[in-house]
């Protein structure tokens, strides 16, 4: 049985379950162009709450992510990876991680404010900031807020690096900016790339641009001379595994300079949801899938291991990083990405400074 054939399979939505609520009490309101399957949902309004944080950008002090600063304009997210690792931070919030995390968006709509903030705090030195850490800065609401493209601003007033990575094409809206960013090799792109089978992706990631679409934002992007990465993250192995040399060959052809992977890992309440997810969308083959992630990651689907959390071991694992490798060596030889220009940081933003 399909999970078409499903009467229980909540369509448009990547979560099946709310892991703390499964009383489901709200409308959908049609919103957003690139949504798939509006029509057939019920019952799942998309819900904005809004935050004021006291500081907008988070350092990483973890072994496998040291040093790593980041910003997330919005917390949870309407794309409905059901893989997604930031599912858990919503319980930080009093909400679900499962279909909560895909209705009630967090926004922070003085981030851009927070971040000016930040680059003129005493003694600072420009650090690359990634935007999306977390969360995709290019959801569909940032179509409407406008969010990000107000940190992008920021980020070319003051001339400081920002890497970016996202699997919308909204990204496409701020080319202008990008460019200028370019110029000035202070902008990478990561562009997620999970699947190239349309099926897998819309069970995957329900309201999320299609490949071809994420693989359009590599082309157009490359053809203006700003530097892209090929994100194929997560790799499930029995899902997606096989298709990593395909992924990496399909940007490389469109002017991708360098590719990057994870082996999924579903710690805290996401092996519930991926679970559940799984018996629902794949019955057929739900628990060869989980026994080889599990395999990955000695043997349990939850792995805080460092080191191995986001790479996997095992046979399965070594078969996959070896295929990654041949596809690298194959489809990017001699490309790079270019380094970020540090030296070009301008303190205030370029603005005068009062001298009364």
């Amino acid at each position: 049985m399909s999970h078409e054939d499903n009467a229980d399979f909540f369509k448009g939505r990547g979560a099946q379950v709310n892991t703390h609520n499964k009383f489901l009490k709200n409308k959908y309101v049609l919103e957003h162009i690139e949504g798939l399957d509006e029509a057939l949902l019920e019952n799942t309004a998309t819900q904005l709450f809004e935050e004021n944080p006291k500081k907008i950008v988070s350092e990483s002090n973890s072994p496998d992510l040291s040093h790593m600063f980041s910003i997330n304009p919005y917390q949870g997210c309407e794309h409905g990876c059901i893989y997604c690792y930031a599912r858990n931070t919503h319980e930080y919030y009093g909400f679900s991680a499962g279909l909560d995390f895909e209705r009630k968006i967090i926004v922070k709509r003085n981030a851009a404010e927070l971040l000016e903030q930040y680059f003129n705090k005493k003694n600072y030195q420009p650090v690359a900031i990634l935007l999306s850490g977390n969360t995709d800065c290019y959801q569909p609401i940032e179509r409407k807020l406008k969010i990000t493209r107000s940190l992008l601003q920021i980020f070319l007033q003051y001339r400081n690096p920002v890497s970016i990575i996202t699997k919308n094409n909204v990204i496409l809206r701020d080319l202008d900016i990008l460019t200028e960013l370019s110029a000035m090799n202070l902008v990478h792109v990561n562009v997620s790339i999970t699947s190239l089978n349309e099926q897998l992706r819309q069970k995957l990631e329900p309201r999320t641009v299609t490949a071809t679409g994420r693989l359009g934002v590599i082309q157009k992007l490359s053809e203006l001379g700003i530097p892209v990465r090929v994100m194929a993250a997560p790799i499930i192995p029995g899902l997606n595994s096989q298709e990593v040399p395909n992924i990496i060959k399909a940007a490389a052809d469109r002017g991708a300079v360098a590719a990057g992977f994870t082996i999924v890992r579903l710690n805290g309440s996401i092996s519930e949801i991926f679970a559940d997810w799984i018996h629902k969308a794949f019955p057929d083959r739900a628990e060869k899938v989980l026994n080889m992630i599990k395999s990955c990651h000695d043997g349990k689907l939850n792995d805080s291991n460092f080191g191995r959390r986001m790479s996997g071991d095992g046979p399965i694992a070594t078969s996959i990083h070896q295929m990654y490798r041949m596809a690298c060596n194959r489809f990017l030889a001699g490309r790079e990405i270019p380094p970020f220009d540090y030296t070009l940081f301008v303190p205030k933003g370029g603005k005068q400074t009062e001298m009364f």
